[in-house]
């Protein structure tokens, strides 16, 4: 597709500015801080296939965010050690049997180990994304998070642009905000995978201008034949051409590594 500037929904500021974000925030090399019992077990699941300098144990002071296992009720050394954390600044996140209180951390923080099943990778990747900057660049480091990191980064940008696609009514405003959406996906989504994100990925760019303005005829289309609800078949096509675009880079860039 032949873009002209008028057509263009990005300033190439805006895009440098993105391309730039990222690739400071897949430059982190802050390291997962583990603690409290059978750390040593979890740190050995969380390195399988990557980096081991990407997580250690204890001394949470400069880590990306720290994860603490309870092996039952919340004792001394537990408190201690997400005391020093929640001092230090760092996100917290507990494993544990049950979400009864623990101190120094919030109860949406607390992830339930069920009994035989293992530690929950998944849904520790998924709340490391939500509240560590440093989420992508450890999904870089760690294999083990990757496919869960990736999946939450479209699952949210997904439901983020659906949203969009729906309340915004004026023709032309979403079209920057869903591209730029898509445009940061694509690059969190290569960050994660360890891709560089430079000039190199600026063919992808382009391909995403591309993608989103093929998504917005669809949508006008489709609203046209459906009179009154235009608005959902808007915020739909938003989240579709999304979550299509999410995975079809997930792909991509697991074929790359």
């Amino acid at each position: 597709m032949k873009l002209g500037l008028k057509q263009f929904p990005l300033r190439p500021r805006v895009v440098a500015r993105e391309f730039g974000a990222v690739a400071r925030a897949g430059r982190d090399r802050r390291p997962l801080a583990v603690g409290g019992a059978l750390a040593a077990q979890l740190r050995k699941e969380l390195v399988a296939g990557g980096d081991e300098t990407a997580v250690r144990i204890g001394a949470p002071e400069g880590a990306a965010a720290y994860v603490h296992v309870l092996g039952g009720a919340v004792r001394e050394e537990d408190e201690r050690a997400l005391r020093a954390a929640h001092q230090a600044g760092v996100p917290r996140l507990v494993l544990a049997r049950d979400r009864s209180y623990v101190p120094h951390v919030l109860a949406q923080d607390i992830i339930v180990v069920r009994p035989g099943a293992g530690f929950p990778i998944a849904e520790l990747a998924i709340a490391l994304v939500r509240h560590a900057a440093g989420g992508v660049a450890l999904a870089a480091r760690l294999p083990s998070l990757r496919p869960a990191v990736c999946e939450q980064l479209v699952r949210s940008a997904s439901i983020q642009n659906g949203f969009i696609g729906a309340a915004v009514f004026l023709p032309g405003v979403d079209l920057p905000v869903l591209t730029l959406s898509q445009l940061r996906l694509v690059l969190r989504i290569a960050a994660a995978h360890g891709q560089e994100v430079g000039p190199a990925r600026l063919p992808e760019a382009l391909a995403i201008v591309g993608s989103a303005l093929g998504f917005r005829g669809v949508a006008r289309s489709l609203a046209g034949l459906v009179p009154g609800v235009g608005w959902a078949v808007k915020g739909g096509v938003a989240y579709g051409g999304t979550r299509a675009l999410g995975e079809a880079a997930v792909r991509v860039y697991q074929a790359r590594g």
